[in-house]
């Protein structure tokens, strides 16, 4: 039987809908470290492992000044983060690229899938022994479990063009982003809960933390067994070529594939309109609990139920995109999706601190468009890739994706290093919506859609 979308059909059969249903479990398995970890806790926790290094006298509610010492550069605690997930993803950019290769050669992509997420769901779980002042310990397992969440998700949504005619992939996009943020959603809402009685337990704040870390780690492996074993039997595009060994093949296609890439100016002015907008998605999401813990002065169960509840809306946000998608298409839902984001950080800057409710208010815009941005971003792109390079190029597509945005983590780091104000972080990336919105504009997508030789969808 074959697994995977013919060219000519415009909707799924039975058995890609069954697939498909596998494929919506790693958007679910991966959504806790997302969340929990990387949104709401690894930023203000491991500043706080940053300034006890850096200032060990000081009270831990006083803004440290001292610099660290990092390769011989001066770095001040607050941009550790910061500047972490942009080394992060510098050395995902180079990596993926050739995780997406070796994917599309591969016999059995999914034991790539596995063993990214087994290597990065350890890292994750082994943040449990985060503690005191070892923030180089925290720099080298975010490093690693981001750069296996990264190359696990290219993986991942090349498998999803292969199982998904174009005309359903806005529904099953939608449909895995907005599933993962219900399983986020769960489980922010057993960590809050944990957070709010830990001292009835008996536990330190920062052995909850760390318990919540690896709570984490373990969700993302236990529900990706899913996904891995469910789709085993989809085959890559490569190997059913024919082609040349996995590993010299890949590095001479990949060479071919920047070649051919200059061919498909569509593709290539996408993809950077990708890296500006979703650059600045990205260091939003992942500034968050930054800004709302250290300029806004929330505490860390305040900082969960803002998060908790945009995982909640950004479910319904996800589903109600892919709806309107069906008539508007998803370019011009992207582009209303970056005017929203561009009013989501205005509002942010004038939010005063201890404000919570207007805080909650501009949660709830976040989670309506952040579900929508993303996920018919990564349906749009899947039709710009020619048959038989899914993996390859969404490895490009991935070096820019979650958390690994590079050039607006610099840029909120610098900016705070120049000025020590996170307010004015936030409202410098403004810059990267109206740049990304700017050059989305001038996408021909049908255009780009039969450049690569693909089905143009009905609706797009």
């Amino acid at each position: 039987m074959d697994l995977t979308s013919e060219p000519t059909r415009t909707s799924s059969t039975p058995e890609q809908r069954r697939l498909q249903r596998k494929w919506y479990w790693y958007d679910w398995a991966n959504s806790a470290f997302v969340t929990a970890t990387m949104t709401v806790l690894f930023g203000p926790y491991v500043t706080s492992l940053a300034n006890k290094a850096a200032c060990p006298t000081q009270p831990s509610d006083e803004k440290c000044l001292t610099n660290l010492s990092v390769l011989g550069f001066g770095i001040p605690p607050g941009s550790l983060v910061p500047y972490t997930l942009t080394v992060s993803t510098i050395i995902s950019a180079i990596v993926l690229l050739f995780v997406g290769a070796i994917a599309d050669r591969s016999p059995r992509p999914t034991k790539l899938l596995g063993a990214f997420t087994v290597v990065g769901g350890l890292a994750a779980t082994a943040m449990f022994f985060l503690e005191g002042d070892n923030w180089e310990l925290a720099v080298l397992l975010v490093v690693i479990a981001n750069l296996c969440m990264g190359a696990s998700l290219v993986v991942y949504s090349g498998l999803m063009i292969r199982i998904t005619p174009p005309d359903d992939r806005d529904r099953v996009s939608t449909t895995g982003w907005a599933l993962g943020y219900l399983g986020g959603g769960i489980m922010l809402a057993a960590s809050l809960a944990l957070l709010s009685f830990h001292e009835a337990m008996g536990l330190s704040l920062s052995m909850t933390v760390r318990i919540i870390f690896a709570a984490a780690g373990i969700w993302w492996i236990v529900f990706a067994i899913v996904p891995v074993i469910g789709l085993k039997d989809v085959p890559s595009a490569g190997n059913a070529a024919g082609r040349q060994p996995v590993f010299s093949g890949s590095l001479k296609q990949l060479k071919r594939t920047f070649q051919e890439l200059r061919t498909y100016p569509q593709t290539m002015r996408f993809l950077l309109a990708y890296l500006f907008f979703n650059d600045g998605i990205q260091t939003v999401i992942a500034a968050a609990a930054i800004y709302g813990a250290l300029e806004l002065d929330f505490s860390e169960n305040q900082l969960f139920i803002t998060i908790l509840l945009v995982q909640f809306i950004a479910f319904f946000g996800a589903m109600l995109f892919g709806r309107m998608a069906r008539s508007r298409g998803s370019k011009q839902l992207i582009l209303l999706s970056l005017v929203l984001w561009t009013g989501v950080v205005t509002g942010a800057y004038f939010i005063p601190k201890g404000g919570f409710m207007p805080w909650l208010v501009l949660s709830v815009g976040i989670g309506i468009v952040m579900g929508g941005s993303q996920s018919l971003s990564r349906s749009l792109f899947s039709h710009l890739i020619p048959r038989g390079k899914e993996s390859e190029f969404f490895s490009l597509y991935q070096a820019m994706e979650r958390g690994t945005s590079w050039f607006g983590t610099f840029v909120f780091g610098l900016v705070y290093q120049l000025f020590h104000s996170y307010r004015l972080s936030i409202i410098a990336l403004i810059i990267f919506f109206v740049v990304g919105g700017l050059l989305l504009r001038t996408v021909d997508v049908r255009r780009g859609i039969s450049d690569v030789g693909n089905k143009v969808p009905q609706v797009i």
